[in-house]
């Protein structure tokens, strides 16, 4: 029995032009973030559609399927719908979410624990900002980027634990079949580096652009990455 995983990362916000610590504030999807987003949701659709030919090609579907279905059916047939499509509830992860679920007649749920990092004091500064208000801080975050939090924030390994725990719980509620998630850059990095087993302070040797697509296939509780920031 096979889970597929399907985690995107939502499209381009207002504002993006700035490099600036956006974390957990309510920043709305620009226009080119919806574009970026069709366009994935499109070719997510044309992955399931894909996968579920070759499912319906099988030789072990032929054998099994009622006769009564007739030769064609499987071809002639849309795809299933995947299970579920889970979000965070930030708006541009929510919006994201809605626009990829409408075509698959879904509706999004959203998860608080796949909302972005919370960077508490740090939230909508630049890095240089950062860096002048902040100097012992910031010193601080140099020397343990996994264990220091920024004043009222959080560290990486608390957005690991409920990040992971979100996945656990989606994916054991619905086994053998296929689920989207939509969530952010560092929610997604942590999420992808327990699938392969990859210490989090390598957590950004993972790239996840703006709309990007990964997928990640359960093999009995063994993660297989198919697809890497696509």
């Amino acid at each position: 029995m096979v889970t597929t995983l399907y985690l995107v990362r939502h499209g381009a916000t207002e504002g993006d032009g700035e490099a600036r610590y956006k974390g957990s504030i309510d920043v709305p999807l620009a226009a080119a973030g919806r574009v970026q987003i069709e366009e994935t949701g499109l070719r997510l659709r044309r992955r399931l559609a894909a996968a579920a030919a070759a499912r319906a090609g099988d030789y072990l579907g032929e054998i099994h399927r009622p006769t009564s279905d007739g030769p064609d059916s499987a071809s002639s047939s849309p795809p299933p719908a995947p299970a579920a499509l889970y979000c965070s509830p930030l708006s541009r992860a929510r919006v994201s979410a809605e626009i990829i679920a409408a075509p698959l007649g879904l509706e999004p749920i959203p998860v608080p624990d796949l909302r972005e990092r919370h960077f508490g004091v740090w939230e909508g500064l630049s890095f240089r900002e950062i860096r002048s208000a902040w100097p012992e801080h910031f010193e601080a975050w140099a020397a343990d980027p996994l264990g220091f939090s920024p004043p009222g924030g959080e560290n990486t390994l608390e957005v690991a634990r409920r990040g992971r725990r979100a996945i656990k719980r989606i994916l054991a509620a619905h086994p053998g079949r296929e689920v989207i998630v939509v969530a952010h850059g560092g929610i997604n990095r942590v999420i992808l580096c327990h699938f392969l087993q990859l210490p989090l302070r390598h957590i950004f040797r993972i790239e996840q652009s703006l709309a990007c697509l990964n997928v990640v296939e359960m093999w009995d509780k063994y993660p297989v990455v198919k697809l890497l920031n696509g």
